[in-house]
């Protein structure tokens, strides 16, 4: 199975597919109550390997997947985002964690949300995505605002407390 990804350039970030130097600032994020909303903390790095493979080999299943994203002056990884269905999901999803505590609150979540949901539309054709976000997650509440995601109370979740937050299709996606 192979495959190339593509890689896509914001004002600041570089988004790529993962690689194997992302698992060590992968591994320091899901190792550290940071990814409590991620089903984290992981309880050591085995652990923290096995579900960074999962993320890199939805890439080889399903032929899309997450995108680290990157410090486009550093080249530092600092988070992923991006489209991700693993089997059972009931839609397709735009995921997004930021890795790095450095990179919380400057809008590079965002600006990775922005180029993935354009991507899924235009480039993948999906006719709709959505969001999956605990309630407590205040930071990715206001991210899915910020996007202009709307709550849909009568999507189906993965969990029964998930709130879903639907995606509008963006201008740049619609031809």
């Amino acid at each position: 199975m192979t495959m190339t990804a593509p890689v896509f350039h914001t004002d600041r970030l570089v988004l790529r597919a993962p690689q194997p130097s992302d698992v060590g600032p992968w591994t320091a994020f899901v190792t550290s109550e940071r990814a409590r909303f991620i089903g984290g903390p992981a309880e050591d790095a085995n652990r923290a390997w096995r579900i960074f493979a999962t993320i890199a080999g939805h890439w080889a299943l399903r032929g899309w997947g997450s995108f680290v994203f990157c410090d486009r002056a550093t080249g530092r990884p600092v988070g992923h985002c991006g489209p991700w269905q693993p089997e059972g999901w009931p839609e397709p999803e735009i995921a997004w964690c930021v890795w790095d505590p450095a990179a919380e609150g400057r809008g590079l979540a965002f600006e990775a949300a922005r180029a993935a949901i354009a991507h899924a539309f235009r480039d993948l054709r999906w006719p709709t995505a959505v969001s999956y976000v605990e309630p407590g997650n205040a930071r990715s509440i206001r991210l899915a605002g910020r996007l202009g995601a709307l709550r849909d109370e009568a999507a189906p979740r993965i969990a029964p407390g998930d709130l879903v937050f639907r995606h509008p299709r963006p201008a740049e996606a619609a031809a």
